[in-house]
Formats: structure tokens, C-alpha cells, sequence
């Protein structure tokens, strides 16, 4: 408490203490473990885009400020990409902004839609900077829960719930596909139904593709703002840090309507203003290499998630295979052992470091229903196959 006698903290963020991923990173050092918990990968993208940042460092390009809503040859390449890859065609002066990462992107969009008071509808489980950044807004969360089908060993959307969802109050969905944590991906049909609710309800979408070159099976990533209705309504966003390894440089963009693009570039230029100046050469870069690029990484970590998921099921756990992202789930009930059996992701994840040198992430982290989550645990697989391969051997000792 203050001398004051009232919190520090604003009251919209009380409820959100150091995340679980710091926690988990420093359990990983003290101990020594393999790190399964954060994604990020642990080698570095292509190495000629590693050298067009260097170009542009040496050159002088971006060392100053660069433009607000970021660098032409960056947002041209964004508009490009959009179309090359979905059809989706935007004026790269009016309708594409650069961001500090899909994150600030989150963050920008939210505060500029919304009111307090207003309703948001997310698919639950979350990456948990939704939860905070529709807190920072003043907005409400009204979570709509992916739920695991035990013959499918998939997570499905029940479109009849989500439709109860939407109130008069209910201002936009926050979609995510592919999905972080459960690594589903969206069927058309769904997509199809989301859009329809969102024309019929007049909601605005802000959809997080990050994962957009990584989906697995089923064909390739369909974004929500090619279905009728929905450009106009529909912010999306993405990030060079999944796509091209370099989580660090911290590159994100929104593509929109022009007038949904000014509304939250109002929002973004009072948090970085700007950032990653010569990072977004480089990036404009990344976003013109040949097709052979995004097959060859799709394929690299589709043998990864195949690895570590036939390990963990070796090892005993239900293993729920994602069509996409760089995470599986799995259910540690059926490990059977006393750290497992009651279903405590929490108290399983912090005792792993110690009894085989893994870390992974609890799935309740992601909910606002604990309790659905609460036997689920997250493991990354975007790291080196030798990483894997050692992480699994060390799982292996569960099954015993």
C-alpha cells in the first residue's frame, strides 16, 4: 500500500502479477533444464536477412527515427504479401502500420476500439497479454472456451456458445488462428460462422495471425478478412518474429481499412511511437523470399512437432497434435503418478525442472475458467532437433 492508503498498481492490472514464462525461464537457469516453455526458437533465422540488418545498421538506415507508421520499403512489402498470399489488396501508405511487435499491435488496436465498459469475446485458452491488454482498455473479457475432444484429440470452437456470447455490449472477437496455446486452426466452416456472427451483430474483429506460415495440416492459413463482409470490419495482424526467427527484433503490423489503420495508429504513436528501425529493411526483405523459404520452415518444425509429440506420448501423456503454431498440449492425468493424477498443471510444471530437466508452461496460465485447463501443460517444439531429441530421452523417465 501507498502512504496514500490505496494500491500501487492500477486496479485494472492487479490481477496480473509477474507472468508464469518469467517464472519458468528462471526455473529453466537455476536448474539447468531444456527450456520448453517460451517460444522462441534457439537458433536464428535466415542468415541473409540477419545480413540486411547489418546493411542497414552500416548504412545509416533507421538508426534515427524512422516514419511513425513505419518504413515505405516495410509496408510495401506487408501490402505485397497480403495480396501475393490471400489476395487481399491494401494501400500500403493508408492501411498497413508498423508495430513494436504483434504484441503492441494487441495492445494499439485494443485501446483505440474499445470503450469501458465495452465486451470482448476471446478464445480461451489465450496468450495472456489479451487478458491484459482488454483490462488496460477498460474493457470486459468475456472468454469463450476451446474445448478438447478426447476421440479427435483436437480443441473445436462450439459456434452455438460463442453466438450466446455476443450481448449489446459486445463491441468486438479477438480471434487467434492458428492458436497459441492449443494449436488449433480454424476450419473454414468456422471462419465462415464467425464472420456471419460478425456481420449480423455489427462487431469489429482483431485477429492475431502470427502463426500464419506454420499451419500444418489442412492446407494453407485462410484469413478471416477474405470472407464477404469482412474487410472493413476485420484488424489483422502479424510478425516477422514466428515467420523468420528473429523474436527479438520485434516487428509486428496491422493491415486494416484506412480508417481502422488511423485509429490505431492513434493509440500505437503514445506507446513506441516508433521502434526496430533498421530490423524493418531487413524485414521488407524476409517478406520477398522465394515460397521455397515458408515450405522449407513449415516442414523443418512439422518434423519437429512430430518429434516431441511421439516422444510425449512415449513418456505417457495424452498429446493433443497441433495443426499449427510451435506448441503442443498434452493432459499429464494419465501419467498416473502423484504429481500428475489430481490434474495440478501448476504443481507438475514447477516439480518437472527437478525430476527430468524439462520446463513447460501450465495450460490454466491461459484461462479465466482455471479449472478447464488445469490438467493441460504446453511444450514448445521450435527449437534444434538435438534439443528435442535429448528433451524427449529425459521425459522418457516419466514412463517409469
Amino acid at each position: 500500500m501507498s502512504r496514500m492508503g490505496r494500491p500501487l498498481l492500477n486496479r485494472r492490472l492487479a490481477e496480473f502479477g509477474t507472468t508464469i514464462f518469467a517464472e519458468m525461464s528462471a526455473l529453466a537457469v537455476r536448474t539447468g533444464s531444456i527450456n520448453l516453455g517460451q517460444g522462441f526458437p534457439d537458433t536464428d533465422g535466415p542468415e541473409e536477412i540477419r545480413e540486411a540488418a547489418v546493411r542497414a545498421l552500416r548504412d545509416g538506415r533507421g538508426n534515427q527515427y524512422p516514419p511513425g507508421p513505419g518504413i515505405p520499403e516495410l509496408r510495401t512489402a506487408i501490402a505485397e504479401h497480403q495480396r501475393r498470399r490471400y489476395g487481399l489488396g491494401f494501400d500500403p501508405d493508408r492501411e498497413v502500420l508498423v508495430t513494436a511487435g504483434a504484441t503492441e499491435a494487441i495492445a494499439a488496436s485494443l485501446l483505440a476500439l474499445l470503450e469501458p465498459g465495452d465486451e470482448v469475446i476471446a478464445l480461451e485458452p489465450y496468450y495472456d497479454s489479451y487478458a491484459a491488454c482488454i483490462a488496460m482498455a477498460g474493457g470486459t473479457r468475456v472468454p469463450v472456451t476451446l474445448r478438447p475432444d478426447a476421440s479427435s484429440l483436437t480443441y473445436r470452437l462450439d459456434l452455438d456458445e460463442l453466438r450466446a456470447a455476443v450481448t449489446d455490449r459486445t463491441r468486438l472477437i479477438l480471434l487467434n488462428t492458428p492458436h497459441n496455446p492449443t494449436g488449433t486452426v480454424l476450419t473454414p466452416a468456422e471462419l465462415a460462422a464467425v464472420a456471419e456472427l460478425a456481420c449480423e451483430r455489427d462487431l469489429l474483429v482483431v485477429t492475431d495471425e502470427v502463426y500464419e506460415h506454420l499451419v500444418f495440416d489442412g492446407g494453407e492459413h485462410l484469413p478471416i478478412a477474405t470472407f464477404p463482409g469482412m474487410r472493413e470490419r476485420t484488424v489483422t495482424i502479424g510478425s516477422a518474429g514466428k515467420t523468420f526467427s528473429f523474436t527479438g527484433w520485434k516487428v509486428g503490423w496491422v493491415t486494416a481499412t484506412a480508417e481502422l489503420v488511423t485509429a490505431v495508429r492513434s493509440a500505437k504513436q503514445f506507446l513506441t511511437y516508433v521502434s526496430a528501425g533498421p530490423f524493418q529493411y531487413a524485414v521488407a526483405e524476409a517478406l520477398r523470399l522465394p515460397d521455397a523459404y515458408f515450405d522449407s520452415l513449415r516442414e523443418d518444425l512439422r518434423a519437429k512437432r512430430d518429434l516431441l509429440s511421439g516422444g510425449l506420448a512415449e513418456a505417457g501423456f495424452e498429446v493433443f497434435r497441433p495443426a499449427g503454431t510451435y506448441f503442443v498440449t498434452t493432459d499429464i492425468r494419465p501419467l498416473g503418478d502423484k504429481e500428475s493424477k489430481g490434474g495440478d498443471g501448476f504443481a507438475f510444471c514447477r516439480a518437472l525442472p527437478e525430476r527430468c530437466g524439462v520446463v513447460a508452461i501450465p495450460n490454466a496460465v491461459f484461462y479465466d475458467h482455471q479449472g478447464e485447463g488445469a490438467p493441460f501443460v504446453r511444450f514448445a517444439f521450435c527449437k534444434r532437433a538435438d534439443v528435442l531429441e535429448e528433451a524427449v530421452a529425459r521425459l522418457k523417465s516419466l514412463a517409469a
